[in-house]
């Protein structure tokens, strides 16, 4: 299998094998026009298998949903074919509009305009909650 190197553009590595579809449709990459590659299930000596996205774009890359998703992945930027910068993600403290609130009761339900603000409440047990009504998100996968 054949993926071309990038010149311009964002590589996603060290994605937790299976994650990348999810990755994929949280960061909306599917309205993107440029190539965009899923590898899934890649060999990986540190994770035994891996996903890796490559974006063939200079595009602005949302790093809270992908630290909520899969912690611990790198990001690759690379302008003119060269590594510029290679950066580990964490989980953020707060998710603001990635994830929504499923209360029925929460004022976001009823305030449609007010952002679904989540913070991480449990690090260990990556536990987020909603900042109005403290309701506990489901998990990311």
């Amino acid at each position: 299998m054949n993926i071309d190197a990038i010149a311009n553009g964002v590589v996603i590595d060290h994605i937790t094998a299976g994650r990348g579809m999810r990755l994929y449709e949280l960061l909306e990459l599917d309205k993107l026009d440029c190539s965009v590659a899923i590898i899934k299930n890649v060999h990986s000596e540190k994770l035994g298998k891996k996903d890796i996205i490559k974006i063939d774009a200079d595009i602005p890359v949302n790093f809270d949903v992908i630290g909520y998703v899969d912690p611990g992945v790198s990001i690759n930027i690379i302008r003119n074919g060269m590594l510029i910068e290679k950066r580990k993600i964490d989980m953020p403290e707060t998710l603001t509009n990635v994830i929504f609130c499923k209360n029925p009761r929460c004022i976001t339900s009823t305030e449609q305009e007010l952002p679904h603000v989540f913070r991480l409440t449990d690090r260990v047990n990556k536990v987020y909650r909603c900042m109005y009504c403290e309701t506990k998100a489901n998990g990311p996968a």
